[in-house]
């Protein structure tokens, strides 16, 4: 017997002696070093910058997202492969600087952030952002209304 074929058997059985399989992935199964809606509810992805050990080589990526209804941006440093705790770091803030950037560091196994900022208030004020993992750092900017 193929194994499609045993594993529709399978839930057939469990499913005749009153049991239930469920059709969806638990709400913790996140995608390792993937978005997952760090941010929150109705935050979409505008940039994506990476943090190299090596060319072409992400260990994290640094993740940029808006949310139209609230009107703030976001950012959160995903690594690529969770594992034990290394120092991380995000920050978010504005060009030319507000002097009030929004940060998270620590030792993290899987992320730092999110952390949110207002979106600027008048022309001219561009979004900047950076990351580190380990002793590795990117950071970039843009956006500017």
């Amino acid at each position: 017997m193929t194994r499609h074929k045993a594993a529709t058997a399978g839930a057939l059985a469990v499913l005749a002696l009153g049991g239930t399989i469920a059709a969806t992935t638990p709400a913790s199964a996140a995608t390792p070093g993937a978005y997952n809606g760090e941010c929150g509810k109705g935050y979409e992805v505008f940039r994506e910058t990476p943090v190299e050990s090596a060319p072409y080589k992400a260990i994290s990526t640094i993740y940029l997202a808006y949310s139209d209804k609230d009107q703030k941006w976001c950012a959160v440093n995903i690594r690529t492969k969770p594992g034990v705790r290394m120092p991380m770091e995000v920050t978010l803030d504005t060009t030319p600087t507000s002097g009030k950037p929004a940060k998270d560091a620590g030792s993290f196994k899987s992320y730092a952030g999110p952390v949110y900022k207002d979106l600027p208030a008048r022309p001219g004020i561009c979004m900047a952002w950076s990351g580190t993992t380990g002793i590795y750092y990117n950071s970039d900017r843009g956006l500017c209304p």
